[in-house]
């Protein structure tokens, strides 16, 4: 496995292989990989020829009270797990790397990343689309393979690459989740054992949302008043939104359309931001 960390060398690489007929797929992240994401590596590997997993912590996506400066950072670990689960090519710029001085350039999506965490974090999916925009444009892949438990981020991205006419097949797998239900996340590491404990709600709302639409529940406010009441019995869970959406748009919707429509969840544990969704 090769570890690159020059924007010009990924490039150069990127470039032979695709001369050599090789399908490349890319895996981007932020680092402190976890099970989530080394099943993210596992199926780019099944459907491409070369690997390359980015890690880059990308300070154009945190606002000015977030976590950037505390965000887990364990490189080596992380390319421990990245060659174990069949990566080819880890590319970890630097951020003088991406953003050299002057840079003054980014990528706005101006609809599908609106609501939801587009209202709480207003440039989040700015920095978000740059970033990918970027990596697009230097690793060059045939398909990006992103996690399902950012569902919003994904639809955005997808919006972007329909927009701006990327050739990359985008790629969303499934949710991964610990074993007790909580959806597997690097800021997971910061919750503690009574913390975890209460996070469990977010998971267990969704399952609550999931089952009323199976037993015939439809309506977008009864499920939302549900969910609402089990995260409401945490003390420590502060509801940042609770929403019915359609999942490629992001708009609120009434009634639930079945393959469509999804439940999204954000949620502060004290001081940990978490979210979660699903797809009815």
């Amino acid at each position: 496995m090769q570890k690159i960390t020059a924007v010009t060398e990924m490039q150069t690489l990127a470039e032979d292989l695709r001369s050599k007929g090789q399908i490349i797929a890319l895996v981007p992240t932020m680092g402190a990989l976890h099970d989530g994401h080394l099943s993210l590596i596992k199926l780019a590997s099944e459907q491409a020829d070369t690997v390359v997993v980015s890690i880059f912590v990308n300070p154009t996506q945190f606002g000015p009270n977030e976590d950037f400066a505390k965000y887990p950072r364990d490189l080596e670990r992380d390319l421990q797990l990245c060659e174990q689960a069949g990566a080819d090519v880890v590319f970890a710029p630097t951020v003088e790397g991406m953003y050299p001085k002057g840079y003054s350039t980014f990528v706005t999506e101006e609809f599908v990343g609106k609501p939801l965490e587009g209202v709480s974090r207003p440039n989040h999916f700015r920095g978000v689309t740059t970033i990918v925009a970027k990596l697009f444009n230097i690793v060059r892949p045939d398909l990006a393979v992103f996690g399902q438990k950012d569902a919003q981020q994904v639809a955005v991205i997808k919006k972007m690459v329909a927009d701006l006419n990327f050739t990359v097949d985008v790629v969303v797998a499934p949710t991964l989740r610990e074993q007790e239900g909580l959806a597997m996340s690097s800021r997971n590491r910061y919750l503690s054992s009574g913390q975890r404990l209460e996070a469990l709600a977010i998971s267990e709302a969704l399952k609550m949302a999931q089952s009323m639409v199976e037993h015939g529940e439809l309506r977008a406010d009864r499920l939302i008043a549900e969910a609402t009441h089990i995260l409401s019995q945490k003390r420590r869970i502060r509801v940042i939104y609770v929403a019915v959406v359609d999942r490629n748009t992001m708009e609120s919707v009434r009634e639930v359309h079945p393959g469509v429509s999804m439940m999204a969840i954000a949620a502060w544990v004290d001081e940990v931001r978490l979210i979660d969704n699903v797809v009815f």
